[in-house]
Parts: structure tokens; C-alpha cells; sequence
């Protein structure tokens, strides 16, 4: 059985629209992180995809999207300590209240 570039590009879209979806509506800074972090894991499911189905198949697209996976590790870090520091200032985790730079 094998798998067609539309069957990839369709998960790749379903969790984009997802994740850009929570990115604009929720709330939470927490939920907006898991949100970009859908956005960027189907990025990521394209890449690999066109990799794999493009003019010119090749391992250039996988290595791409670990170097992708491990930016988005760190970025997730930095957004943790950053949403910590916020709440230990603010009390809240709200992005809504989250609004001024400066104590």
C-alpha cells in the first residue's frame, strides 16, 4: 500500500488549521504555545513529505526538519521561562494581561 503527497499535505493542513486556530483563539500563553508547536510540527509533515515525492527526491528535506524540530525544542524552553517569569510577576497566565514589558 502506498501513501500519496495529497494524504501527507492533508494531515499537514488539518493540524496547521488547528493549530492556527488556537494560536488566535485561546487565551492561555501555554495553549498558544501547544499551538505553534502543531503549526510547526506540520510544517515539518511537509517537508518530509516533499522530501520524499519532490522533482528531486532526496534525505535534504528530513535533515532540514530535524534541524526544525531542534529549534523548535529550544524555542519551547525559552517560551516556558519566559511564561514563568510572567507569572511569577503577574500571577496569571493569561496572554490577554500580559501586555506591559515593564514591572
Amino acid at each position: 500500500m502506498t501513501v500519496s503527497i495529497t494524504s501527507y499535505l492533508l494531515v499537514a493542513l488539518i493540524l496547521f488549521c488547528i493549530g492556527l486556530y488556537g494560536a488566535l483563539t485561546k487565551r492561555n500563553a501555554v495553549a498558544v504555545l501547544l499551538s505553534i508547536e502543531l503549526m510547526m510540527n506540520a510544517v515539518n509533515i511537509n517537508l518530509v513529505a516533499f522530501s520524499k515525492y519532490g522533482l528531486h527526491p532526496a534525505v535534504s528535506g528530513q535533515i532540514f526538519t530535524l534541524f526544525s524540530m531542534t529549534v523548535a525544542a529550544a524555542e519551547v524552553a525559552l517560551g516556558l521561562a519566559i511564561l514563568i517569569a510572567l507569572y511569577r510577576n503577574k500571577a496569571t497566565v493569561n496572554v490577554d494581561e500580559m501586555d506591559q514589558m515593564k514591572r
